[in-house]
């Protein structure tokens, strides 16, 4: 009943491709404004256009805008409720790239033992990686079971490049809140498990 709400909220308020691509970027990159010139460098897209945009997300109450100098600046609105139903939806709808395919199926294994999963580094940007960059948020009691699915996924040989893993509780995140290293694997990933962990993280990690 939730996704099938907040998917006809989605349709009633028609979000085009782009749209939909500025907000996720925004959203994920929680500790940063950008101004239209710069998200349409960001997403190669028309300044214009970009600008345009975002104003109809700001009118669409998914966005804040700020006005700073003779420039205004966009981020997202993480208090609002239906700004956060938003993002969850389209996270969870979040496509990886066909060359990670296999990864992603094979990654469906943690499901049941982890809080949240992402993906992120070089792989999810180009089919030129050596290796594959996977965070597993979970509780120590889970470890047994998770290092069970590690070695599954290993021994398996269908994934080709090998997958580096980083281990952590949602406590670690939170105490690394101003380690730029977590902030820019939050940012730039993809969610695999669980998008409403990850962006109730997000909310707690800007604070």
């Amino acid at each position: 009943m939730y996704v099938s709400r907040i998917h006809m909220t989605v349709n009633n308020i028609q979000f085009t491709k782009i749209e939909i691509q500025i907000a996720k970027y925004l959203f994920k990159h929680y500790k940063d404004r950008y101004n239209a010139r710069q998200l349409a460098r960001i997403l190669n897209i028309n300044h214009a256009h970009a600008n345009k945009l975002c104003n109809i997300l700001a009118n669409k109450k998914l966005l804040t805008k700020e006005n700073i100098g003779n420039s205004v600046f966009f981020s997202y609105k993480y208090d609002n409720k239906l700004a956060i139903n938003f993002i969850e939806y389209m996270l969870s709808l979040e496509e990886f790239p066909k060359w990670l395919s296999v990864l992603a199926h094979s990654l469906k294994k943690f499901k049941d033992h982890v809080e949240m999963g992402l993906v992120f580094g070089s792989s999810i940007k180009t089919r030129e990686f050596n290796d594959i960059d996977v965070l597993l948020m979970y509780n120590a009691q889970k470890s047994k079971n998770v290092k069970k699915i590690k070695d599954e996924i290993r021994k398996s040989e269908l994934v080709e490049k090998p997958i580096r893993y980083i281990n952590i509780t949602e406590k670690d995140i939170l105490l690394n809140k101003e380690n730029k290293i977590f902030y820019n694997i939050l940012s730039e990933s993809l969610v695999f498990h669980n998008p409403e962990k990850y962006v109730g993280v997000v909310r707690k990690y800007r604070k």
